[in-house]
């Protein structure tokens, strides 16, 4: 796995923007407000928990950061010579020679491992499929909180907001006092877009994207699998599997 510079990038960019923006025409300690940040963050956080299972909250959240900043460079098409470099091995030696092979991907493993256990395609195809089933469910819990989390924080900062204006509203003996008060209550609204609209929305979606992306390869490599325990012919697997790749890797095994 390697670092998704893009989710870097467009996060440090967004944080660096709003706070330029912020400095250039005020201090930014009048934008700080404690007690509207922790109604944000403390009534999504509970109201996440009330939606989602404890391990949804909990275990999702990091995995789905995780996913978030990170990014497989393997390309579907460097499976497919993988897939012809072992058809040609299993062709001369067996299937069971290839259970000591090194394969990077687990989904990859059990499926080289189901090969070297003797195990007919449609078994094979039948766990594999399942597996790919669970995945999709695991990773979309973690897409589902953080898109949990952007609806609830805009509404926990206009509660903010509501509950600023009824203290100030309750006490208007000193007319000077209004503005800032004011100010104050309106920071929890701007708690709640920013928590929404420049974290947990962007994230939801680069996760519904990585997982789309990564059940696409899970099909090819299910489809690789079941090549390789048909001993299909190596010149055939191409075209086979060409289908599965992106257009811009197709042009790029037509080139080599």
């Amino acid at each position: 796995m390697n670092i998704d510079f893009a989710t870097l990038a467009g996060l440090f960019f967004g944080v660096t923007i709003v706070t330029v923006a912020i400095m250039s025409g005020s201090p930014l300690n009048i934008f700080l407000n404690l007690p509207g940040f922790m109604i944000v963050m403390g009534g999504t956080i509970a109201a996440t928990m009330i939606k989602f299972p404890i391990t949804g909250v909990f275990v999702s959240l990091p995995l789905g950061l995780k996913a978030a900043f990170s990014n497989d460079k393997t390309k579907a098409s460097d499976y497919i010579r993988l897939t012809i470099k072992l058809v040609k091995k299993a062709r001369k030696s067996g299937l069971p020679a290839l259970e000591k092979e090194s394969v990077p991907n687990a989904f990859y493993k059990k499926g080289i491992q189901l090969c070297a256990d003797g195990k007919d395609g449609e078994f094979i195809r039948k766990v594999l499929v399942e597996e790919i089933q669970q995945e999709i469910r695991r990773e979309e819990v973690g897409a589902n909180v953080f898109r949990a989390i952007g609806d609830s924080a805009p509404a926990f900062g206009m509660f903010g907001t509501l509950v600023g204006l009824i203290q100030m509203l309750s006490n208007m003996t000193d007319p000077s006092t209004i503005g800032p008060a004011m100010a104050v209550a309106m920071l929890t609204t701007l708690y709640g877009v920013l928590l929404s609209q420049l974290i947990a929305y962007p994230i939801s979606e680069k996760l519904t994207m990585k997982i789309d992306r990564q059940t696409a390869l899970s099909e090819l490599i299910l489809e690789c699998i079941v090549q390789i325990q048909q001993l299909q012919n190596p010149t055939a697997l191409k075209d086979i599997l060409e289908p599965y790749l992106p257009g811009n890797q197709r042009k790029i095994e037509e080139e080599r």
